[in-house]
């Protein structure tokens, strides 16, 4: 299993990236996938969980801002993150876990808890 990452950039406050991130050697559509991302100075922190049924799940930092969808037929998972803050900037990774587990942190909230597979990371850098 080999994920890559790529759509990192700069941005300015309240602007638009999308994160992409590319699966081989399995089958995509099977997984649980989700996005985490570290900041400077701070832990690393998931960020946004779909899983096989496409079913979607947010951390309360970026809902309503940030979307996570994927392209079975590519093999390829995204992240379109929207009305981008200071405190978005960080290296984002993706990873991928085939048992679905979870630490669900509120109704809404849950994060892969332990990942087969991670992506080497796209660095996403937002100004003002």
């Amino acid at each position: 299993v080999q994920l890559v990452e790529s759509g990192g950039g700069s941005a300015q406050v309240g602007g638009s990236l999308r994160l992409s991130c590319h699966g081989s050697g399995w089958s995509h559509s099977k997984y649980c996938m989700g996005w985490f991302r570290l900041g400077p100075e701070k832990e690393r922190e998931g960020v946004a969980t779909i899983d096989g049924n496409d079913e979607t799940s947010y951390a309360d930092s970026v809902k309503a801002r940030f979307t996570i969808s994927r392209d079975n037929a590519k093999n390829t998972l995204y992240l379109q993150m929207n009305n981008l803050k200071p405190e978005d900037t960080g290296m984002y990774y993706c990873a991928a876990d085939p048992m679905c587990r979870y630490d669900c942190y509120s109704d809404s909230w849950c994060q892969l808890k332990s990942p087969d597979a991670w992506g080497q990371g796209t660095l996403v850098t937002v100004s003002s």
